[in-house]
């Protein structure tokens, strides 16, 4: 029985279309708190997302995922308008909480806990734990993880506790004959080089990402759709692809369509990227965030440039962080290339290394999956 199921999967064609928008961070009005070296614009958040789905109301798309930081930082107000608005599209749409949505375990009078996400979001996809599985298409699994877990002294970071691990790990001892899709906050894959290991990297991986990568292995997942970096990359390991999604309120504001066709042994993932380049208070928004994002960049190239492995002292890196500007705007659009000859052979090899290899690119590509599903 099983050899024939898996002969009829082989064999089923695959056709979908979906769109993913990441680090939404919404906020209405009176929640704005001002942060003046941040590069999120959320005071944009609402308009830039009404055009995104504007936009995606004109498609054919089969769902939407929102790989997480939904709200500024967790107001109930924010939860509210957004399950709202996400309640009136004419297509299913999946979420998972982001570190800006839960930053406690409880709740508090203004402030949503990790405790009270699934039942907010129910009609988005969880059910009574913010972590969840469905079959959003015939042959088709989505697997949305909380990456949102607390120390003893309730300081939150990335990682998948035991309790989640060990149900993904029967959800995938269950799943047979079907394309999986896993969608999580954090990222399980280096985006930028020895990001596990920096301490300015570090933050946005899981812990424990070899854990999830080892059970995704095994059964043959293929494809990791995460957030929060706000940056524009696909990165690939262990034959897993993630592509990671930057933010609708930072440079350069975009959000991703993904077509999935083929038969399920030989499948093909079309990403196409796209930005926002105008809103109606923003009419030249691309130089305009650009520059906003270069303006609030030298306390984060400092810290890039004084801390391991370059740990320059702090007037040489001030010298240099002249000419990077705009890197980290450029890291966040994709597809960078860097070249900085006028700097000593240490820091230009350094800054070389975060261009993108010739493959994956970063924005628009076909990703070859040899099968959607593989059990050892």
């Amino acid at each position: 029985m099983l050899i024939a199921q898996l002969a009829v999967f082989l064999l089923m064609t695959l056709d979908f279309r979906f769109a993913i928008a990441s680090d939404l961070h919404i906020a209405l009005p009176h929640t704005i708190r001002d942060r003046s070296g941040s590069f999120h614009m959320v005071r944009l958040g609402i308009a830039a997302l009404e055009t995104v789905l504007h936009h995606w109301e004109t498609l054919d798309l089969d769902f939407a995922l929102f790989p997480g930081d939904l709200t500024q930082d967790g107001e109930f107000d924010n939860h509210a308008w957004l399950a709202d608005r996400l309640s009136r599209l004419p297509f299913p749409v999946y979420v998972i909480p982001g570190n800006h949505d839960v930053r406690y375990r409880h709740s508090t009078d203004t402030v949503m806990g990790l405790s009270d996400f699934a039942s907010h979001y129910r009609a988005f996809g969880p059910s009574d734990r913010p972590y969840y599985t469905r079959t959003i298409l015939p042959g088709v699994r989505l697997i949305a993880l909380n990456s949102n877990d607390f120390d003893d002294s309730d300081r939150q970071y990335g990682r998948l506790d035991d309790t989640q691990l060990d149900w993904l790990r029967g959800v995938l001892a269950e799943t047979r004959n079907e394309f999986v899709m896993v969608m999580v906050h954090h990222n399980a894959i280096e985006h930028l080089p020895d990001q596990s290991h920096h301490p300015l990297g570090r933050r946005y991986m899981l812990d424990n990402a070899p854990a999830l990568l080892d059970l995704l292995e095994a059964a043959g997942v293929s494809l990791i759709l995460t957030g929060h970096l706000h940056v524009q990359d696909i990165a690939r390991t262990r034959n897993i692809y993630e592509i990671t999604t930057g933010s609708l309120v930072s440079y350069p504001h975009p959000y991703r369509i993904a077509h999935v066709s083929g038969r399920a042994d030989r499948l093909t993932i079309r990403v196409e990227s796209h930005c926002i380049e105008a809103l109606p208070d923003w009419p030249n928004l691309q130089q305009y965030s650009r520059d906003f994002m270069g303006d609030r960049s030298t306390p984060f190239m400092l810290k890039l440039l004084t801390e391991a492995p370059l740990n320059l002292d702090e007037p040489k890196a001030l010298a240099l962080a002249a000419h990077l500007r705009h890197f980290w705007a450029d890291i966040a659009r994709g597809d960078a290339r860097f070249d900085f000859p006028q700097f000593p052979a240490a820091a230009q090899r350094y800054f070389q290394a975060f261009s993108d290899p010739p493959f994956p690119a970063d924005n628009r590509e076909t990703l070859a999956i040899a099968r959607g599903n593989r059990r050892h």
